[in-house]
């Protein structure tokens, strides 16, 4: 892995999972430091992260991407069409075992998981579904988006009654998945997306001043 692979993947890491939190200011300098690495890998990292709108510039320097509702609201719409369209092609096929791995992935999950294992199981679970599908492009685009939605989701996975939702409904989907009911399958992961999407935007909307509180930045547009 190359000094700048490496600073663009640890200073993801620490952007999803909000060590460094929405709307952080970013110097190359202490990015430099931090990592002890070179300035033209630093930048060449950072012209990475720009390109998934995890960062922008901000002057001379650079600031974290704010976590943005509209952007939300517009993913979840993006979401749906792909999701489904993949899912829908995975009903097709004659040999659906795969969605016995993506089961057990869920039931890996217990009261004693670390809150960082449901969160990646949670994005995994859509992920790995459309990569049933067998198309390529379907699977990167989820993959892709899954990736944007990742930090409002760490703020989601706080709430146990959330998760025990979304569970539930996980396994509604791999449900009819299993049987090949395509329709069945297609609503209920419509109606999934759906209403994560409005609690989520919900929930941030209503906290924002305490978001802003902890330095987190949650803007509306």
């Amino acid at each position: 892995m190359s000094q700048m692979q490496s600073v663009e993947k640890q200073l993801r890491e620490m952007i999803l999972g909000l060590e460094i939190g929405p709307g952080e200011k970013l110097t190359e300098r202490w990015i430099e430091s931090r990592f002890g690495a070179s300035r033209t890998p630093v930048r060449a990292a950072l012209l990475r992260l720009e390109t998934e709108g995890l960062v922008g510039r901000d002057g001379r320097g650079w600031t974290v991407s704010p976590i943005n509702l509209a952007e939300l609201e517009q993913i979840a719409v993006y979401r749906e069409a792909v999701e489904v369209a993949a899912l829908r092609l995975t009903c097709a096929l004659a040999d659906r075992s795969g969605v016995d791995v993506i089961e057990a992935m869920l039931e890996s999950c217990d009261g004693n998981t670390a809150r960082e294992e449901w969160h990646r199981v949670g994005m995994d679970f859509h992920i790995e579904l459309a990569r049933l599908s067998g198309n390529e492009f379907l699977f990167r685009a989820v993959r892709d988006a899954m990736t944007r939605l990742s930090r409002a989701r760490w703020l989601e996975v706080r709430d146990e009654a959330a998760l025990a939702r979304a569970w539930a409904e996980h396994r509604a989907i791999l449900a009819a998945t299993r049987l090949g009911d395509a329709d069945e399958a297609a609503r209920q992961l419509s109606a999934h997306i759906v209403g994560s999407r409005y609690r989520l935007v919900t929930s941030l909307a209503n906290d924002r001043r305490g978001l802003r509180a902890r330095g987190f930045a949650v803007v509306a547009a």
